[in-house]
């Protein structure tokens, strides 16, 4: 059994997206990162940066003492090694879904956060803000559009732990003021995952876990996310 500690975020889909694709057998520990969760001493000790998510398998490869970890690409790495799927166990093919992977995690993650905080939660709008990660998360789509036109996933011919690590941060792609059609192959890689039922069954979480995803935050929520030092 895993635990996963997640909210209903891009980054806490990701994982609930590989544990449904694997079959793996999780429990839900919602972290509600809007009322401060993410700084209880208890889930300190599994995640020391305060964020979502994290595991705690309780019946390790090694057969040892239950194993923890935080971020989310570490996660996804571990969590494929464990089950054997989604990401080859070794050669070339292995660095080409990994090196997608920490694309995901060195730019399209943080560039598309920058995007959806200064057009969405900055208290001031600085246009030079929104411009810069605006233009930045339409650059790296275009890379992905460009890989697309010539793969039919991300890492290959194979789906792998690269698509999900991607797609989570596709679906708010209005929020980040693009537009798929812009960007024909994206789209349709887009749609192919949106339509994968563990895909479907990772999302439903959103509905038990925190319905109100959307609604506009509260000051509460503001200084949990951006001013707690």
């Amino acid at each position: 059994m895993i635990d996963l500690y997640y909210w209903t975020t891009p980054n806490g889909h990701k994982i609930s997206i590989m544990l449904e694709e694997a079959n793996l057998a999780y429990r839900v520990k919602p972290i509600n990162i809007g009322r401060g969760e993410q700084f209880d001493p208890e889930f300190l000790t599994i995640a020391p940066n305060n964020r979502i998510p994290a595991i705690v398998d309780h019946s390790p490869q090694d057969g040892g003492q239950p194993l923890s970890m935080f971020e989310s690409g570490a996660i996804l790495e571990y969590l494929a090694d464990k089950s054997g799927l989604f990401l080859p166990s070794a050669g070339r093919e292995r660095y080409i879904v990994l090196q997608w992977l920490h694309w995901q995690m060195g730019g399209l993650g943080p560039m598309a956060g920058q995007n959806h905080h200064f057009c969405h939660y900055a208290p001031q709008k600085i246009d030079y803000a929104i411009e810069r990660y605006v233009r930045e998360t339409n650059r790296l789509y275009s890379v992905l559009d460009q890989r697309l036109a010539h793969h039919t996933y991300v890492g290959g011919d194979d789906y792998s732990i690269a698509d999900m690590a991607i797609y989570p941060w596709i679906v708010p792609w209005e929020k980040q003021r693009q537009t798929l059609e812009e960007f024909p192959d994206l789209e349709r890689w887009f749609d192919m995952i949106k339509a994968r039922p563990a895909v479907r069954r990772a999302y439903a979480l959103v509905e038990d876990v925190n319905p109100q995803a959307g609604v506009e935050m509260d000051e509460q929520a503001r200084k949990h996310l951006f001013g707690n030092r």
